[in-house]
């Protein structure tokens, strides 16, 4: 079975950086992986999501130019970058994976992915 687990985050001052990581045991190889967040009182939305072959990226537009998602598959490793945070990022982040296309898998209107990670908590404050 495929576990996701992620780490790296914590409280940042606005104009900070951060970098998440998750970590994944199980057949990844195939998967396309994907980083969401979900703030008090929101939805949970989609941030950026990368496929299995490390190719075309999706970013919300909320965080483009701002973070980036790359993957390190001998590691089974997916990174998320994240620059220049604003307190508006503040959330709980979530891996999760999925045989979707990364533009479908980043709308959780259209699909959600299988598999998810516990989260963990990013807190953008002076």
């Amino acid at each position: 079975q495929l576990q996701l687990v992620e780490s790296g985050g914590g409280l940042v001052q606005p104009g900070g950086s951060l970098r998440l990581s998750c970590a994944a045991s199980g057949f990844t190889l195939d998967y396309a992986i994907g980083w969401f967040r979900q703030a008090p009182g929101k939805e949970r939305e989609g941030v950026s999501c990368i496929p299995s072959s490390g190719g075309t990226t999706y970013y919300a537009d909320s965080v483009k130019g701002r973070f980036t998602i790359s993957r390190d598959n001998a590691k089974n490793t997916v990174y998320l970058q994240m620059n220049s945070l604003k307190p508006e990022d503040t959330a709980v982040y979530y891996c999760a994976a999925s045989r979707l296309g990364v533009q479908t898998m980043c709308n959780l209107r259209v699909a959600v992915p299988r598999y998810w990670g516990q989260g963990t908590q990013v807190t953008v404050s002076s």
